[in-house]
Protein backbone atom coordinates (compact mmCIF):
# COMPACT_ATOMS: atom_id res chain seq x y z
CA UNK A 1 0.00 0.00 0.00
CA UNK A 2 1.27 3.37 -1.14
CA UNK A 3 -0.40 5.97 1.57
CA UNK A 4 -0.07 9.68 1.31
CA UNK A 5 -1.08 10.93 5.15
CA UNK A 6 -1.77 14.59 5.11
CA UNK A 7 -1.48 15.85 8.85
CA UNK A 8 -3.51 19.40 7.89
CA UNK A 9 -2.45 22.82 8.18
CA UNK A 10 1.09 23.67 9.47
CA UNK A 11 4.01 26.73 9.23
CA UNK A 12 2.15 29.99 8.86
CA UNK A 13 -1.14 28.68 8.85
CA UNK A 14 -1.72 26.82 12.90
CA UNK A 15 -5.57 25.54 11.32
CA UNK A 16 -7.83 25.63 14.48
CA UNK A 17 -7.36 27.01 17.50
CA UNK A 18 -8.49 26.75 21.45
CA UNK A 19 -7.92 25.74 24.92
CA UNK A 20 -4.06 26.68 24.13
CA UNK A 21 -3.62 24.48 21.08
CA UNK A 22 -2.75 24.59 17.41
CA UNK A 23 -4.55 22.07 14.95
CA UNK A 24 -1.67 21.90 12.93
CA UNK A 25 0.03 20.96 16.18
CA UNK A 26 -2.29 17.50 17.08
CA UNK A 27 -3.03 16.65 13.35
CA UNK A 28 0.82 16.52 12.96
CA UNK A 29 0.91 13.97 16.27
CA UNK A 30 -1.55 12.02 15.24
CA UNK A 31 0.38 11.26 11.81
CA UNK A 32 3.39 10.38 13.02
CA UNK A 33 2.09 7.91 15.25
CA UNK A 34 -0.03 6.39 12.56
CA UNK A 35 3.19 6.60 10.49
CA UNK A 36 4.91 4.44 13.34
CA UNK A 37 2.43 2.15 13.84
CA UNK A 38 1.72 1.47 9.87
CA UNK A 39 5.78 1.17 9.51
CA UNK A 40 7.15 -0.77 12.50
CA UNK A 41 3.93 -3.21 12.13
CA UNK A 42 2.88 -4.43 8.91
CA UNK A 43 4.74 -4.68 5.28
CA UNK A 44 4.82 -3.39 2.26
CA UNK A 45 3.66 -0.17 3.17
CA UNK A 46 5.30 2.75 1.69
CA UNK A 47 4.58 6.08 3.48
CA UNK A 48 4.74 9.96 1.91
CA UNK A 49 4.09 12.38 4.23
CA UNK A 50 2.77 16.04 3.10
CA UNK A 51 4.68 17.48 6.08
CA UNK A 52 7.28 16.05 9.37
CA UNK A 53 7.49 19.14 11.06
CA UNK A 54 5.74 22.66 11.41
CA UNK A 55 6.16 23.34 7.57
CA UNK A 56 4.06 25.43 5.45
CA UNK A 57 2.48 23.47 2.30
CA UNK A 58 -0.07 24.74 -0.01
CA UNK A 59 -3.34 22.42 -0.44
CA UNK A 60 -2.26 22.21 -4.79
CA UNK A 61 1.32 21.20 -3.05
CA UNK A 62 -0.21 18.23 -0.96
CA UNK A 63 -2.33 17.10 -3.50
CA UNK A 64 0.25 17.29 -6.77
CA UNK A 65 2.50 15.58 -4.38
CA UNK A 66 -0.09 12.31 -3.83
CA UNK A 67 -0.67 12.62 -7.66
CA UNK A 68 2.81 12.73 -8.36
CA UNK A 69 4.02 9.67 -5.64
CA UNK A 70 1.09 7.17 -7.40
CA UNK A 71 -0.58 6.72 -3.60
CA UNK A 72 -2.91 4.13 -3.42
CA UNK A 73 -5.09 6.11 -1.03
CA UNK A 74 -4.95 10.02 0.75
CA UNK A 75 -5.76 10.22 4.06
CA UNK A 76 -5.75 13.80 5.38
CA UNK A 77 -6.00 14.07 9.42
CA UNK A 78 -7.63 17.20 11.16
CA UNK A 79 -9.21 19.03 14.16
CA UNK A 80 -12.52 20.46 14.31
CA UNK A 81 -13.76 24.20 15.46
CA UNK A 82 -17.28 25.71 16.06
CA UNK A 83 -18.80 26.96 19.13
CA UNK A 84 -17.94 25.49 22.14
CA UNK A 85 -20.86 23.50 22.20
CA UNK A 86 -20.08 21.49 19.25
CA UNK A 87 -17.93 17.95 19.76
CA UNK A 88 -17.10 14.80 18.75
CA UNK A 89 -16.36 12.99 15.17
CA UNK A 90 -17.11 12.86 11.61
CA UNK A 91 -15.39 12.55 8.56
CA UNK A 92 -15.12 13.42 4.70
CA UNK A 93 -15.59 11.85 1.12
CA UNK A 94 -16.20 13.85 -2.18
CA UNK A 95 -19.44 14.07 -2.84
CA UNK A 96 -19.09 11.78 -6.31
CA UNK A 97 -16.53 10.21 -4.93
CA UNK A 98 -15.68 6.69 -6.01
CA UNK A 99 -17.19 3.40 -4.42
CA UNK A 100 -13.36 2.94 -2.68
CA UNK A 101 -13.63 5.72 -1.35
CA UNK A 102 -16.98 5.06 0.53
CA UNK A 103 -15.71 1.32 1.28
CA UNK A 104 -12.10 2.94 3.00
CA UNK A 105 -14.19 5.78 4.29
CA UNK A 106 -16.83 3.37 6.63
CA UNK A 107 -14.09 1.46 7.33
CA UNK A 108 -12.20 4.13 9.33
CA UNK A 109 -15.44 5.46 10.32
CA UNK A 110 -16.39 2.58 12.45
CA UNK A 111 -12.94 1.36 13.35
CA UNK A 112 -11.80 5.18 14.70
CA UNK A 113 -15.11 5.37 16.51
CA UNK A 114 -14.33 2.40 18.70
CA UNK A 115 -11.80 3.81 20.51
CA UNK A 116 -12.03 7.64 20.24
CA UNK A 117 -14.21 8.84 23.19
CA UNK A 118 -16.05 10.89 20.81
CA UNK A 119 -19.23 11.90 20.06
CA UNK A 120 -20.07 10.17 16.43
CA UNK A 121 -21.24 13.02 14.45
CA UNK A 122 -21.71 11.00 11.23
CA UNK A 123 -20.34 10.38 7.51
CA UNK A 124 -20.42 13.79 5.54
CA UNK A 125 -19.50 14.39 2.39
CA UNK A 126 -17.74 18.09 1.00
CA UNK A 127 -15.94 19.81 -1.77
CA UNK A 128 -12.75 19.96 0.16
CA UNK A 129 -9.75 20.15 -2.23
CA UNK A 130 -8.07 17.74 -0.90
CA UNK A 131 -10.64 15.52 -1.87
CA UNK A 132 -12.10 16.68 -5.55
CA UNK A 133 -7.91 17.04 -6.36
CA UNK A 134 -6.63 13.73 -5.45
CA UNK A 135 -6.41 11.17 -8.25
CA UNK A 136 -6.79 8.10 -5.67
CA UNK A 137 -9.69 7.39 -3.08
CA UNK A 138 -9.28 9.80 -0.48
CA UNK A 139 -10.97 10.66 3.04
CA UNK A 140 -10.30 13.50 5.33
CA UNK A 141 -11.22 12.87 9.14
CA UNK A 142 -12.24 15.62 11.76
CA UNK A 143 -11.18 13.81 15.22
CA UNK A 144 -12.50 16.30 17.61
CA UNK A 145 -13.35 20.17 18.54
CA UNK A 146 -10.81 22.17 19.45
CA UNK A 147 -12.95 24.73 20.67
CA UNK A 148 -14.86 22.06 23.10
CA UNK A 149 -13.63 21.56 26.27
CA UNK A 150 -14.48 17.55 26.29
CA UNK A 151 -12.44 17.52 23.46
CA UNK A 152 -9.61 19.48 23.95
CA UNK A 153 -9.28 17.83 26.72
CA UNK A 154 -8.39 14.85 25.36
CA UNK A 155 -6.53 16.35 22.56
CA UNK A 156 -3.80 17.34 25.08
CA UNK A 157 -3.36 13.63 25.60
CA UNK A 158 -0.54 11.70 24.11
CA UNK A 159 -1.84 8.60 24.88
CA UNK A 160 -5.58 9.81 23.20
CA UNK A 161 -3.81 10.81 20.06
CA UNK A 162 -2.02 7.57 19.87
CA UNK A 163 -5.28 5.72 20.36
CA UNK A 164 -6.77 7.95 17.76
CA UNK A 165 -3.28 6.67 15.33
CA UNK A 166 -4.36 3.50 16.46
CA UNK A 167 -7.86 3.88 15.05
CA UNK A 168 -6.37 4.92 11.87
CA UNK A 169 -4.31 2.09 11.18
CA UNK A 170 -6.39 -0.86 12.54
CA UNK A 171 -9.05 0.68 9.38
CA UNK A 172 -6.06 0.96 7.00
CA UNK A 173 -5.12 -2.62 7.62
CA UNK A 174 -8.49 -4.27 7.25
CA UNK A 175 -9.33 -1.70 4.28
CA UNK A 176 -5.88 -2.74 2.59
CA UNK A 177 -5.57 -6.36 4.26
CA UNK A 178 -2.20 -5.44 5.58
CA UNK A 179 0.27 -8.56 6.87
CA UNK A 180 1.51 -8.01 10.16
CA UNK A 181 5.33 -8.28 10.42
CA UNK A 182 6.71 -11.55 11.56
CA UNK A 183 9.79 -12.08 13.13
CA UNK A 184 11.79 -14.88 14.81
CA UNK A 185 12.11 -14.46 18.12
CA UNK A 186 15.03 -15.69 20.19
CA UNK A 187 14.97 -17.07 23.56
CA UNK A 188 17.17 -14.80 25.66
CA UNK A 189 19.32 -16.10 27.96
CA UNK A 190 18.29 -15.58 31.98
CA UNK A 191 20.07 -13.31 34.15
CA UNK A 192 22.48 -15.21 36.44
CA UNK A 193 20.88 -16.10 39.73
CA UNK A 194 22.73 -14.43 43.06
CA UNK A 195 25.34 -16.22 44.69
CA UNK A 196 24.43 -17.59 47.49
CA UNK A 197 24.28 -14.90 50.57
CA UNK A 198 24.12 -12.48 48.56
CA UNK A 199 20.69 -11.30 49.63
CA UNK A 200 21.22 -11.30 53.44
CA UNK A 201 21.19 -8.14 55.29
CA UNK A 202 24.56 -6.66 54.92
CA UNK A 203 25.93 -4.54 58.38
CA UNK A 204 25.50 -0.79 58.34
CA UNK A 205 23.64 -1.24 54.81
CA UNK A 206 20.00 -0.04 54.03
CA UNK A 207 17.70 0.34 51.08
CA UNK A 208 15.72 2.83 50.54
CA UNK A 209 12.74 3.29 48.54
CA UNK A 210 12.23 6.16 46.74
CA UNK A 211 8.90 7.11 44.68
CA UNK A 212 10.47 9.87 42.59
CA UNK A 213 13.07 11.92 42.57
CA UNK A 214 12.44 15.69 41.62
CA UNK A 215 14.36 18.63 41.06
CA UNK A 216 11.78 20.99 42.30
CA UNK A 217 10.53 20.90 46.21
CA UNK A 218 6.93 21.22 45.41
CA UNK A 219 6.65 18.26 42.85
CA UNK A 220 8.03 16.54 45.71
CA UNK A 221 5.32 17.69 47.92
CA UNK A 222 3.00 16.76 45.70
CA UNK A 223 3.99 12.88 45.55
CA UNK A 224 3.86 13.09 49.01
CA UNK A 225 0.32 13.98 49.17
CA UNK A 226 -0.55 11.29 46.65
CA UNK A 227 1.33 8.50 48.44
CA UNK A 228 -0.60 9.06 51.79
CA UNK A 229 -3.67 9.25 50.38
CA UNK A 230 -2.70 5.88 49.35
CA UNK A 231 -1.80 4.71 52.98
CA UNK A 232 2.18 5.43 52.33
CA UNK A 233 4.01 6.98 55.23
CA UNK A 234 6.75 9.45 52.97
CA UNK A 235 8.88 12.31 53.50
CA UNK A 236 11.32 14.57 51.26
CA UNK A 237 15.21 13.96 51.66
CA UNK A 238 17.53 15.90 49.67
CA UNK A 239 20.87 15.12 47.98
CA UNK A 240 23.17 16.77 46.18
CA UNK A 241 24.55 15.58 42.58
CA UNK A 242 26.93 17.32 39.99
CA UNK A 243 25.98 20.46 42.02
CA UNK A 244 22.45 19.79 41.67
CA UNK A 245 19.79 19.43 44.24
CA UNK A 246 17.25 17.14 44.12
CA UNK A 247 14.47 15.95 46.42
CA UNK A 248 13.94 12.38 46.53
CA UNK A 249 10.59 11.23 48.33
CA UNK A 250 11.14 8.27 50.83
CA UNK A 251 8.87 5.72 51.44
CA UNK A 252 10.18 2.99 53.60
CA UNK A 253 14.18 2.08 54.47
CA UNK A 254 15.00 -1.75 55.11
CA UNK A 255 18.04 -3.52 56.48
CA UNK A 256 17.29 -6.45 53.88
CA UNK A 257 17.18 -5.70 50.29
CA UNK A 258 14.42 -8.45 49.77
CA UNK A 259 12.01 -7.10 51.93
CA UNK A 260 12.69 -3.49 50.48
CA UNK A 261 12.12 -5.11 46.71
CA UNK A 262 8.68 -6.18 47.90
CA UNK A 263 7.74 -2.74 49.29
CA UNK A 264 9.04 -1.08 46.29
CA UNK A 265 6.81 -3.77 44.38
CA UNK A 266 4.12 -2.49 46.02
CA UNK A 267 4.47 1.42 46.18
CA UNK A 268 4.80 0.88 41.93
CA UNK A 269 1.16 -1.52 41.83
CA UNK A 270 0.13 1.31 43.54
CA UNK A 271 0.61 3.58 40.18
CA UNK A 272 4.20 4.84 41.41
CA UNK A 273 6.21 3.65 38.56
CA UNK A 274 8.74 6.27 38.75
CA UNK A 275 10.11 4.46 42.35
CA UNK A 276 13.48 3.25 42.49
CA UNK A 277 15.73 1.66 45.48
CA UNK A 278 19.07 4.07 46.82
CA UNK A 279 21.37 1.66 48.44
CA UNK A 280 22.95 3.65 51.56
CA UNK A 281 26.74 2.01 52.89
CA UNK A 282 27.20 5.22 55.11
CA UNK A 283 29.82 5.99 52.36
CA UNK A 284 31.73 2.83 52.53
CA UNK A 285 31.17 2.06 49.00
CA UNK A 286 32.45 5.09 47.42
CA UNK A 287 29.39 6.38 46.06
CA UNK A 288 28.33 9.79 46.27
CA UNK A 289 26.38 10.91 49.13
CA UNK A 290 26.90 6.95 49.76
CA UNK A 291 24.18 6.07 48.07
CA UNK A 292 23.37 5.28 44.20
CA UNK A 293 20.20 4.54 42.45
CA UNK A 294 19.50 0.57 41.99
CA UNK A 295 16.70 1.84 39.21
CA UNK A 296 16.29 5.08 37.50
CA UNK A 297 14.02 7.49 38.78
CA UNK A 298 11.87 8.19 35.34
CA UNK A 299 9.51 11.65 34.57
CA UNK A 300 6.30 11.71 35.04
CA UNK A 301 5.67 15.18 34.27
CA UNK A 302 6.79 16.22 37.82
CA UNK A 303 10.14 17.16 37.42
CA UNK A 304 11.63 14.11 37.67
CA UNK A 305 14.30 13.00 34.73
CA UNK A 306 16.06 9.88 33.71
CA UNK A 307 17.82 8.88 30.97
CA UNK A 308 19.40 11.24 29.44
CA UNK A 309 22.92 11.51 28.97
CA UNK A 310 24.45 14.70 30.39
CA UNK A 311 28.02 14.64 28.73
CA UNK A 312 27.40 13.49 25.02
CA UNK A 313 27.35 15.98 22.75
CA UNK A 314 25.67 13.40 20.12
CA UNK A 315 22.69 12.77 22.38
CA UNK A 316 19.13 14.09 22.67
CA UNK A 317 19.03 14.32 26.36
CA UNK A 318 18.11 16.97 28.73
CA UNK A 319 21.28 16.79 31.08
CA UNK A 320 19.05 16.14 34.38
CA UNK A 321 19.67 12.65 35.39
CA UNK A 322 20.45 11.84 38.76
CA UNK A 323 21.47 8.74 38.05
CA UNK A 324 23.62 9.28 35.40
CA UNK A 325 25.01 5.94 34.28
CA UNK A 326 25.65 4.13 38.14
CA UNK A 327 25.11 0.40 38.20
CA UNK A 328 21.44 0.11 39.22
CA UNK A 329 18.56 -2.43 39.43
CA UNK A 330 16.22 -4.18 41.47
CA UNK A 331 17.92 -7.77 41.60
CA UNK A 332 21.87 -8.28 41.37
CA UNK A 333 23.67 -7.11 38.65
CA UNK A 334 25.20 -9.64 36.27
CA UNK A 335 28.47 -10.00 35.49
CA UNK A 336 30.28 -6.94 34.23
CA UNK A 337 29.76 -6.46 30.61
CA UNK A 338 32.56 -3.94 29.92
CA UNK A 339 34.32 -4.34 26.98
CA UNK A 340 31.07 -6.13 25.40
CA UNK A 341 31.73 -6.02 21.33
CA UNK A 342 29.43 -4.06 19.64
CA UNK A 343 28.78 -6.48 16.62
CA UNK A 344 27.39 -9.28 17.61
CA UNK A 345 24.07 -11.64 17.90
CA UNK A 346 20.74 -9.56 19.52
CA UNK A 347 19.56 -11.77 22.22
CA UNK A 348 16.24 -9.73 23.23
CA UNK A 349 12.91 -10.17 20.81
CA UNK A 350 11.31 -7.05 19.40
CA UNK A 351 8.27 -7.37 21.80
CA UNK A 352 10.85 -7.90 25.17
CA UNK A 353 12.42 -4.35 23.99
CA UNK A 354 9.12 -2.72 22.99
CA UNK A 355 7.79 -3.94 26.96
CA UNK A 356 10.63 -2.90 28.25
CA UNK A 357 10.44 0.51 27.20
CA UNK A 358 6.99 0.60 28.24
CA UNK A 359 7.29 0.46 31.35
CA UNK A 360 8.81 4.20 31.52
CA UNK A 361 7.10 5.88 28.28
CA UNK A 362 3.76 3.67 27.67
CA UNK A 363 3.52 6.32 24.59
CA UNK A 364 6.97 4.54 23.36
CA UNK A 365 7.01 3.98 19.11
CA UNK A 366 7.49 0.24 19.16
CA UNK A 367 10.98 0.09 17.36
CA UNK A 368 12.34 -3.16 18.04
CA UNK A 369 11.37 -5.09 15.10
CA UNK A 370 13.87 -2.14 13.41
CA UNK A 371 16.50 -2.43 15.67
CA UNK A 372 16.19 -6.46 15.65
CA UNK A 373 16.00 -7.04 12.24
CA UNK A 374 18.00 -4.54 10.89
CA UNK A 375 20.86 -4.92 13.69
CA UNK A 376 20.76 -8.26 12.53
CA UNK A 377 21.55 -7.81 8.75
CA UNK A 378 24.72 -5.24 10.10
CA UNK A 379 25.93 -7.52 12.56
CA UNK A 380 25.35 -5.52 15.41
CA UNK A 381 23.25 -6.42 18.84
CA UNK A 382 20.54 -4.45 18.01
CA UNK A 383 19.08 -4.75 21.82
CA UNK A 384 21.87 -2.88 22.85
CA UNK A 385 21.71 -0.14 19.92
CA UNK A 386 18.08 0.10 21.49
CA UNK A 387 19.33 0.74 24.76
CA UNK A 388 21.70 3.21 23.14
CA UNK A 389 18.69 5.15 21.52
CA UNK A 390 16.77 4.85 25.22
CA UNK A 391 19.64 6.32 26.73
CA UNK A 392 19.84 8.84 24.02
CA UNK A 393 16.42 10.02 24.00
CA UNK A 394 14.86 9.62 27.62
CA UNK A 395 13.03 6.52 26.51
CA UNK A 396 11.79 8.24 23.50
CA UNK A 397 10.56 11.20 25.19
CA UNK A 398 13.16 13.31 23.41
CA UNK A 399 13.08 15.87 26.39
CA UNK A 400 16.38 17.50 25.08
CA UNK A 401 16.99 19.45 21.75
CA UNK A 402 16.07 16.21 19.42
CA UNK A 403 12.87 16.44 18.50
CA UNK A 404 10.41 13.25 17.56
CA UNK A 405 9.91 14.23 13.94
CA UNK A 406 13.43 13.95 13.35
CA UNK A 407 13.32 10.38 13.41
CA UNK A 408 17.37 10.34 15.03
CA UNK A 409 17.45 8.30 17.76
CA UNK A 410 21.44 7.98 18.15
CA UNK A 411 21.60 12.14 18.40
CA UNK A 412 23.36 12.41 15.22
CA UNK A 413 24.92 15.91 14.73
CA UNK A 414 23.00 17.13 17.72
CA UNK A 415 25.76 19.23 18.90
CA UNK A 416 24.53 22.16 20.68
CA UNK A 417 20.97 24.57 22.04
CA UNK A 418 21.09 25.20 17.99
CA UNK A 419 21.97 22.06 16.17
CA UNK A 420 19.50 19.86 16.84
CA UNK A 421 20.94 17.17 14.56
CA UNK A 422 19.85 15.46 11.36
CA UNK A 423 16.53 14.53 10.39
CA UNK A 424 15.54 11.17 8.60
CA UNK A 425 12.58 10.53 7.10
CA UNK A 426 10.88 7.31 8.50
CA UNK A 427 11.48 5.17 11.89
CA UNK A 428 13.18 2.76 9.58
CA UNK A 429 15.42 5.12 8.75
CA UNK A 430 16.79 6.82 11.60
CA UNK A 431 17.51 3.42 12.96
CA UNK A 432 19.42 2.40 9.64
CA UNK A 433 21.35 5.68 10.37
CA UNK A 434 21.91 4.54 14.23
CA UNK A 435 22.94 1.33 13.10
CA UNK A 436 25.42 2.69 9.80
CA UNK A 437 26.88 4.78 12.58
CA UNK A 438 27.99 2.06 14.96
CA UNK A 439 29.32 -0.18 12.26
CA UNK A 440 31.71 2.62 11.52
CA UNK A 441 32.80 2.71 14.50
CA UNK A 442 32.84 -1.33 15.21
CA UNK A 443 34.91 -2.13 12.30
CA UNK A 444 36.60 -0.80 9.50
CA UNK A 445 34.78 -3.78 6.54
CA UNK A 446 32.73 -2.29 3.89
CA UNK A 447 29.35 -1.27 4.44
CA UNK A 448 27.18 -3.72 3.35
CA UNK A 449 24.80 -2.37 0.52
CA UNK A 450 21.02 -3.36 1.13
CA UNK A 451 20.72 -0.22 2.72
CA UNK A 452 21.38 3.14 1.26
CA UNK A 453 24.04 5.20 3.59
CA UNK A 454 21.68 7.82 5.09
CA UNK A 455 23.86 8.19 8.13
CA UNK A 456 25.48 11.95 6.86
CA UNK A 457 28.63 11.18 9.36
CA UNK A 458 29.29 7.92 8.23
CA UNK A 459 32.73 9.09 6.58
CA UNK A 460 33.41 11.35 9.35
CA UNK A 461 34.27 8.43 11.88
CA UNK A 462 37.48 6.84 12.17
CA UNK A 463 36.29 3.29 10.71
CA UNK A 464 37.14 0.47 13.29
CA UNK A 465 38.08 2.78 16.10
CA UNK A 466 35.74 1.67 18.87
CA UNK A 467 34.75 -2.25 18.59
CA UNK A 468 33.38 -1.93 22.49
CA UNK A 469 30.48 0.14 23.84
CA UNK A 470 32.84 1.18 26.47
CA UNK A 471 35.36 2.41 23.24
CA UNK A 472 32.53 4.84 22.41
CA UNK A 473 33.56 6.80 25.71
CA UNK A 474 35.22 10.07 24.25
CA UNK A 475 33.88 9.62 20.74
CA UNK A 476 30.64 9.29 20.86
CA UNK A 477 29.77 11.54 23.26
CA UNK A 478 32.09 14.35 25.19
CA UNK A 479 34.10 14.02 27.41
CA UNK A 480 31.49 10.99 28.37
CA UNK A 481 33.72 8.57 30.74
CA UNK A 482 30.33 6.75 31.15
CA UNK A 483 29.00 6.54 28.40
CA UNK A 484 29.48 2.85 27.26
CA UNK A 485 29.06 1.34 30.55
CA UNK A 486 25.56 3.60 30.89
CA UNK A 487 24.32 1.82 28.05
CA UNK A 488 25.15 -1.32 28.98
CA UNK A 489 23.79 -0.44 32.66
CA UNK A 490 20.58 0.05 30.76
CA UNK A 491 20.80 -3.11 28.95
CA UNK A 492 21.27 -4.99 31.97
CA UNK A 493 18.23 -3.60 33.46
CA UNK A 494 16.46 -4.84 29.92
CA UNK A 495 17.60 -8.09 30.49
CA UNK A 496 16.42 -8.47 34.12
CA UNK A 497 13.07 -7.15 33.01
CA UNK A 498 12.63 -9.88 30.39
CA UNK A 499 14.17 -12.92 32.67
CA UNK A 500 11.87 -11.65 35.20
CA UNK A 501 8.84 -11.95 33.14
CA UNK A 502 10.08 -14.95 31.36
CA UNK A 503 10.15 -16.65 35.18
CA UNK A 504 7.19 -15.15 35.70
CA UNK A 505 4.84 -17.20 33.04
CA UNK A 506 6.96 -20.40 33.90
CA UNK A 507 5.17 -20.20 37.18
CA UNK A 508 1.95 -19.64 36.11
CA UNK A 509 2.66 -22.70 33.40
CA UNK A 510 3.67 -24.68 36.01
CA UNK A 511 0.73 -23.42 38.57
Amino acid sequence: MKLYLDPGHGGSDPGAQGHGLNEKDITLDIALKLRDILLNEFQNVEIRMSRTGDTTKSLSQRTQEANAFGADFYLSIHINAAGSSAQGYEDYIYPSASSESKRIRDIIHAEVMKVNELKDRGKKQANFHVLRESKMPAVLTENGFISNAHDATLMKQSSWRQKVARGHANALAIAFNLKRKTVTTPVPTPAPKPAPGQNQPKPGVLYKVMAGSFKERKNADEQITLLRAKGFDAFVVTTTISGTIWYRVQVGAFSSRENADKHLTLVKKAGFTDSFIVVDDGGSSGNHNGSSPASPPSSNGSGSSTGSNSGSTGGAGNGQNENNGENSGNTPPPPSTQGYSILGPTILSPNQMNEFVKTVNPNAPELGNLYFTIGEYYGIRGDIAFAQALHETDYFRFTGIVQPSQNNYAGIGATGPNRSGATFQTPEEGVIAHLQHLFAYATANPLPNQYPLVDPRFHLVERGSAPTWTDLNGKWAVPGTTYGQSILDLYKRMLRFSAENLENLQKEIQS
